[in-house]
C-alpha cells in the first residue's frame, strides 16, 4: 500500500465535514438497521470507512464492508485481504468477494457492473438497507466533463446522484485531497490503483490532463463549480422526468399507444422524454438508445407525412397508426 499515515490529532476540520456528511447520509436510517460500505482500499473508500466507523455506532447503525476483488491485476487478492484487515482494525465487519468481470460496455463499465451486482447481492444477503459509495467531488466533475464531451443531455450532465435507490454517496462534497487528509488524520495508509494512471481510460485523461488545464486557465474551483452545476441540472432533470411521466400517463391509450396530437402539443423537453421512456419500456437497451434515435421517433409526431418509423435498438419498432405512436418489440421466435 502507498500513502502516509499520521498520528492522532485534534479533530481536523476536514474530518468534521466528512463526519457531518456521513451523518446526513444516514439521517433516515433507523437504529438497529445496517448498511454496507463498498471499499477498494483507495483513499476515498478508506476515508468513508473511517468516517462511518465513527458516526454509525453513535446512531446504533450496523456497518458491514465489502471489498470487491475484480481480479484484473496481479496481487489483487493480497490487496483485498490487506484492505479487509485495515477495516477490521477500524472495528468494522469486512468481507472480500472475488467477481468475474465481463466485457459489455468496455472494461470500466464491466468492472462497475460486476462490483455493483456484488454489493447489491451482499446487501440483500445481510439485510442491509443501503450501500454507501465513496465518490467525491472530483468524480462528479469528471463525470460532467465526460457528459459534455459526448453531447449528453441534462440527465447525464446531472452527474452522480447523492442518492439513487439503494446507493448513497456521502462524500460528493469532499475532494480527493480531502479524503487523503481524512486518511492521514485517521492514521490510515491507502492503496493506489494503477488503473487510475492508465491513460487508456477517458476518465483518467480528464483527471490528469483536462481538469488541471481548466484550473490553470480559469482559476481554482473548476471542479467545485462543475459539481454545483450537476446539482442544479439534477433538480431540473428530476422535475422534467416527473412531468414527463405524468404526461405519458395522460396520453396513453387503452391499446398501449401514445396519442400523437397530445405528444405534438407538449413542450419538446417533455415530448422527447416521453418518447425515450416509451422506447425503453418496449425493450430498447438504455445504453444503446441515443438522442439521434429519439429525434427520428419524434419525426412521427412533428413531421409525419405517412412515413414509417425507425428501427430502434433491441429489435424495437415504432409506427404511427390511427393517430397514435405504437412501440413494439420484434418476436424472438426463430
Amino acid at each position: 500500500m502507498s500513502g502516509s499515515g499520521g498520528g492522532a490529532e485534534p479533530l481536523d476540520p476536514t474530518v468534521a465535514r466528512g463526519r457531518s456528511a456521513v451523518t446526513d447520509a444516514l439521517e433516515d436510517v433507523s437504529s438497529g438497521s445496517a448498511v454496507v460500505l463498498g471499499v477498494s482500499g483507495g483513499a476515498d473508500s478508506l476515508a468513508l470507512a473511517a468516517l462511518t466507523a465513527f458516526v454509525a455506532p453513535r446512531r446504533e447503525i450496523g456497518v458491514r464492508c465489502l471489498v470487491v476483488d475484480h481480479g484484473l491485476q496481479d496481487g489483487s487478492a493480497q490487496v483485498a485481504a490487506a484492505t479487509a484487515e485495515t477495516l477490521r482494525g477500524l472495528g468494522l465487519e469486512a468481507d472480500v468477494r472475488r467477481v468475474q468481470v465481463g466485457r459489455d460496455g468496455g472494461p470500466e463499465a464491466a468492472a462497475r457492473s460486476a462490483r455493483r451486482a456484488a454489493l447489491a447481492s451482499y446487501a440483500q444477503e445481510h439485510g442491509c438497507v443501503a450501500v454507501l459509495l465513496a465518490h467525491t467531488r472530483d468524480d462528479q466533475a469528471e463525470t460532467v466533463l465526460l457528459g459534455l464531451s459526448r453531447g449528453s443531455g441534462a440527465r447525464s450532465l446531472a452527474g452522480i446522484a447523492p442518492r439513487d435507490g439503494l446507493w448513497r454517496r456521502p462524500l460528493l462534497g469532499l475532494s480527493r485531497t480531502d479524503t487523503e487528509a481524512v486518511c492521514r488524520a485517521s492514521g490510515l495508509s491507502w492503496w493506489s490503483d494503477p488503473h487510475n494512471d492508465d491513460d487508456r481510460y477517458a476518465r483518467v485523461r480528464v483527471r490528469r490532463d483536462v481538469l488541471p488545464v481548466l484550473e490553470e486557465a480559469l482559476g481554482p474551483g473548476v471542479a467545485a463549480a462543475l459539481a454545483r452545476t450537476a446539482g442544479m441540472l439534477r433538480d431540473d432533470a428530476d422535475l422534467l422526468d416527473t412531468l414527463a411521466a405524468q404526461s405519458r400517463g395522460e396520453l396513453a391509450r387503452p391499446d398501449g399507444g401514445l396519442d400523437a396530437a397530445g405528444l405534438a402539443a407538449l413542450p419538446r423537453a417533455l415530448r422527447t422524454r416521453v418518447l425515450r421512456a416509451a422506447a425503453l419500456e418496449a425493450g430498447c437497451p438504455a445504453g444503446d438508445l441515443t438522442a439521434a434515435h429519439v429525434v427520428e421517433v419524434e419525426r412521427l409526431v412533428t413531421r409525419w407525412r405517412g412515413q414509417g418509423g425507425p428501427a430502434l435498438p433491441g429489435g424495437v419498432t415504432v409506427s404511427r397508426t390511427d393517430g397514435a405512436l405504437v412501440f413494439r418489440r420484434a418476436s424472438t421466435r426463430g
